[in-house]
């Protein structure tokens, strides 16, 4: 199996998945509990959270508080923040800044808030995939409670205006939050460069378990809480996944370890995989050619629907996404690529590519090798079968 959809989840790494082990076998205490086999189980939380906080620039450890994952850090961040500043400020702040490009754990909160009686207010992106960051810090007011704007998008790998989202936000006393889930691990994340109070990252993007990540909370920032409880300072509530916490903290030092080695090696990949692609007649790059994450490449064809071609791939062996998202069996472009002004035959054609730990240049071979003669192939399937419907439309 060749996979290249490191931006869909990530294989555990062995070291990784042995440093488990122990807290599932025998280190089955609860962090929580007094005694010697609840602390030390605290103890290797609290190591964990040391990990993670070196890797996202943190001050203190303290500023790390875990979650289920990126969607739960993005939720806690975003509604946890502006419930916060509502009641503070007594209903005055009641907005959240947002963008249009956001993964669905902010858009579909962004319903939800607006339905509680919220304003969300969105900004737009550019051609390339960037958001318009002036049009951004333009719609943040004083009523504004949260400014989020994620690192990287999930889809095209383009990397946000984070730091001038951020000093919007600053100037009009908002919180800012990034989702980074998609570029932690793969380019250098600093929230203090970033000048963010509220950074999300996830475990199974960067080689750890599924069902962990992770939120960063500046120091001095208040929110409410989504899942109640005392753990995690009254922050996040219930008991810790020791086993997973300790997975993520481990693969953050292996990630902060190998970050300048990895994304070298990654945007060497990606950039011949690219070249390759785009010898295909009637293939294009979407997003901005450099200003993206070094493992993430999408694409579209002309007279091809991408959902198609992901399963041309599976056959052969080759995993990789759809641009499209798919419901009920039918294809229909992304809001990432309706954003950027793709029309909607070409967004159906899409796919995205992503490299990362364990991606070989054989893999990037055998890609190359199997796409020409899969997109041809369906090319004349879906020309045939769209000359077939023409047909008895005349008829």
């Amino acid at each position: 199996m060749t996979y290249l959809d490191h931006n869909a989840t990530t294989p555990i790494r062995p070291e990784v998945v042995d440093a488990m082990l122990p807290w599932l076998r025998d280190g089955y205490g609860n962090p929580s509990s007094v005694y010697a086999l609840g602390q030390s189980a605290r103890a290797a939380v609290e190591n964990a959270r040391e990990r993670v906080a070196a890797l996202v620039g943190a001050r203190d450890s303290s500023e790390i508080v875990f979650t289920s994952g990126g969607s739960e850090s993005d939720v806690l961040a975003i509604a946890g923040g502006a419930w916060q500043a509502h009641d503070e400020s007594k209903g005055k702040r009641r907005k959240v800044v947002t963008s249009c490009i956001e993964h669905d754990a902010v858009r579909l909160l962004s319903s939800q808030l607006r339905r509680r009686g919220f304003e969300v207010a969105q900004a737009g992106c550019g051609s390339d995939g960037v958001v318009l960051a002036s049009e951004l810090a333009g719609r943040v007011d004083d009523a504004a409670a949260v400014v989020s704007l994620m690192h990287a998008n999930n889809e095209t790998g383009v990397l946000q205006p984070v730091t001038q989202a951020a000093a919007a936000a600053r100037a009009r006393g908002a919180l800012s939050h990034t989702d980074a889930v998609q570029s932690l691990g793969k380019l250098a994340v600093d929230v203090k460069a970033l000048g963010v109070d509220l950074l999300s990252l996830s475990g199974h993007k960067i080689n750890a378990p599924k069902g962990v990540g992770a939120l960063f909370v500046r120091r001095g920032v208040r929110l409410s809480p989504i899942v109640t409880g005392h753990q995690e300072k009254n922050r996040r509530g219930g008991t810790e996944n020791v086993a997973s916490i300790v997975a993520l903290g481990l693969a953050c030092e292996l990630a902060a370890r190998e970050l300048s080695e990895a994304s070298a090696r990654a945007l060497a990949l990606r950039k011949r995989l690219e070249a390759g692609v785009l010898l295909i007649r009637g293939s294009r790059l979407n997003g901005h050619p450099e200003n993206r994450l070094p493992t993430t490449a999408h694409f579209s064809f002309e007279g091809i629907d991408g959902h198609h071609l992901v399963v041309a791939l599976d056959l052969e062996g080759v995993c990789i996404s759809s641009g499209p998202a798919c419901s009920s069996g039918a294809s229909t472009p992304s809001h990432v690529l309706a954003a950027m002004g793709v029309g909607p035959k070409l967004a159906v054609g899409s796919i995205r590519v992503s490299v990362g730990w364990g991606t070989s240049d054989a893999d990037v071979d055998r890609f190359l090798a199997t796409l020409p003669s899969a997109v041809e192939r369906l090319r004349e399937i879906e020309g045939v079968a769209q000359g077939s419907h023409a047909a008895r439309r005349a008829a």
